[in-house]
């Protein structure tokens, strides 16, 4: 048995013990059973230099964890190799530097930390990896090689983020698993779809960014074993657009065989039409003006990324069907069956669009009227609009801002459930929502929470769109401020997460027990902190439970009655 899976096993046994884990992490004796294991430049774990298909890497300890940053796992996709699917990237002699993020891929500004300029770099396709320390064997990583993979597919809206956002070294340090964030083109950069593109290469129009992602799994595929990694017992997790990732990927045929289960977190299963994604591109051509150059492509690719953003910001771009890679919707596809069929956890938070009303309205300084409310209803539920807005009047709420979170947390979470039922026609299904809706918000909500009353006051409406990520892993480089009671659901999260990457079911010692999404019941787990008193006897814990009540929580039967 590889020192992996020892070193997994000891955790795993620590933790069904266990009754109270600080941080979300490791209790005491849990982070001896780690220190107990051979010390850093002793025979057996004397190496953080890595050999992979490109050449050798060299990593940098950190504190119960090890880690190798900036790997390429593509070549540079610049100049005239803008829009053009991924290519493997260039061998190097001698030992790479892992030590260091790579560059972020182009992207606009933004108010999360590290995003306040604009980002114009393009050689971006690299990876992370983070493994537990201590987990070598006579001084060569990989001599044991089963332990489970995660694949963190970032979310951004297809364009912002990058894997770097993601800290996982709470996750890896409970659990002893690996865990591997990935960088992919985003924006126009990304997804741009034109006949011109289609002619060079028709798979690749659309989707570079979603190829990119496969290229980054064959990487994991072909290199993971070198870090301890089992090649064969990968999961890829992904939230908000890297949720949607994940079915994507789930729907590609050219993905089949590179994971073996897959985690949806606050995403959908939809693709635009290729005919969609070239409208919406004909219109980036058209602001970044080179509609009328004798050679598009060649205006294009000569643009610098400072254009390609700045365009996209008036004339935005998203990912769209086309070619071998991606040829059915999504959605089509989990509904036919046609699909890679691997467990799939699959949830929400339980005020997804709370966070969407702030950002379009309040933080801008312009609240929602009632007249903005009626038009954003008309514009979006057509003709069903009149329903809704009777359904959702506004005399019922204190403000339209909370009335159109209100609709819009319903229209989501009824798209979630019936997304929940196609999967569980085909594959073992185990469906959630996050219901802390005390739970200090994400890092950029809280840190404008600590500067504008406007944040303060917000009605969010309960657990706000990535919210959740905090329990599993450090985001955007802050742990927030939980207390004992949210502490203990991180470590239950992280258990139940772990579970289910490791065995394809999130039960297991230590945890209550959660049954497969059945559309006959509707039961799926609501994920919570208790309210222990701070002067209480009684240890914080998590009071997470299976419940029917998500259906009536938000009302999924007037939303089943449109046909939605």
């Amino acid at each position: 048995m590889g020192r992996t899976t020892t070193l997994r096993s000891r955790v795993r046994t620590i933790l069904a013990t266990a009754s109270v884990l600080g941080l979300g992490l490791l209790s005491p004796i849990a982070v001896h059973a780690l220190k107990s294991t051979p010390a850093q430049g002793s025979s057996e774990h004397s190496s953080l230099v890595v050999s992979t298909a490109t050449g050798k890497v060299r990593g940098q300890a950190q504190t119960g964890y090890d880690a190798w940053l900036g790997i390429p796992y593509a070549a540079n996709p610049t100049a005239a190799d803008r829009w053009t699917a991924p290519r493997p990237a260039s061998a190097w002699s001698g030992i790479r530097d892992a030590s260091r993020f790579g560059d972020r891929c182009a992207q606009s500004s933004g108010w999360d930390p590290g995003y306040e300029k604009t980002i114009t770099t393009e050689d971006c396709l690299d990876l992370n990896v983070y493994a537990p320390q201590g987990s070598t064997q006579g001084g060569t990583r990989g001599s044991g090689t089963d332990t489970p993979v995660v694949v963190w597919i970032h979310g951004g809206g297809f364009t912002g983020g990058a894997g770097q956002d993601t800290n996982p070294r709470k996750f890896v340090q409970q659990t002893g698993a690996i865990v591997v964030t990935v960088n992919y083109r985003l924006g126009p950069l990304g997804y741009l779809n034109l006949p011109q593109l289609r002619a060079e290469n028709a798979n690749g129009a659309g989707n570079y960014g979603l190829l990119d992602q496969q290229t980054a799994l064959r990487w994991v595929r072909s290199n993971i074993g070198h870090f301890g990694g089992d090649a064969k017992n990968v999961t890829i997790v992904g939230q908000s657009a890297g949720g949607s990732s994940v079915c994507d990927q789930l729907a590609s045929p050219t993905a089949k065989g590179l994971f073996a289960r897959a985690v949806i977190m606050s995403g959908g299963c939809a693709l635009q039409t290729a005919a969609a994604g070239e409208t919406q591109s004909q219109a980036f051509v058209k602001e970044i003006g080179c509609a009328t150059a004798s050679d598009v492509l060649a205006c294009l690719r000569a643009k610098p990324a400072s254009a390609i953003v700045a365009a996209q910001l008036k004339a935005p771009i998203r990912p769209s069907l086309g070619g071998t890679a991606f040829p059915v919707d999504p959605g089509t596809a989990v509904q036919t069956g046609n699909f890679t069929k691997v467990p799939v956890m699959l949830g929400q938070t339980n005020s997804e669009r709370g966070l969407f009303t702030f950002q379009n309205y309040d933080y801008l300084g312009t609240p929602m009227t009632a007249d903005q409310y009626t038009q954003a209803v008309r514009s979006t539920y057509g003709t069903n609009a009149d329903k809704v807005l009777a359904e959702y009047p506004l005399t019922a709420y204190p403000t339209p801002g909370q009335a159109w979170t209100a609709v819009q947390n319903g229209s989501t979470s009824y798209d979630r459930q019936q997304l929940m039922a196609r999967l569980s026609k085909w594959v073992p299904t185990y469906a959630y929502e996050f219901a802390e809706s005390d739970t200090p918000h994400f890092t950029s909500i809280y840190r404008l929470q600590q500067q504008s009353a406007t944040a303060r006051d917000f009605p969010f409406g309960g657990a706000i769109h990535v919210d959740d990520l905090g329990y599993l892993w450090d985001y955007l480089g802050q742990t927030l401020p939980y207390d004992d009671d949210q502490l203990e659901l991180s470590r239950q999260m992280i258990t139940f997460w772990d579970h289910f990457t490791a065995t394809g079911t999130p039960n297991g010692s230590g945890t209550p027990n959660w049954p497969k999404y059945r559309t006959k019941t509707g039961e799926l787990m609501s994920l919570k902190a208790c309210d222990t008193a701070p002067s209480s006897n009684e240890p914080p814990a998590a009071c997470s439970k299976v419940t029917r009540d998500f259906a009536q929580e938000h009302d999924l039967d007037f939303w089943q009655s449109l046909g939605s």
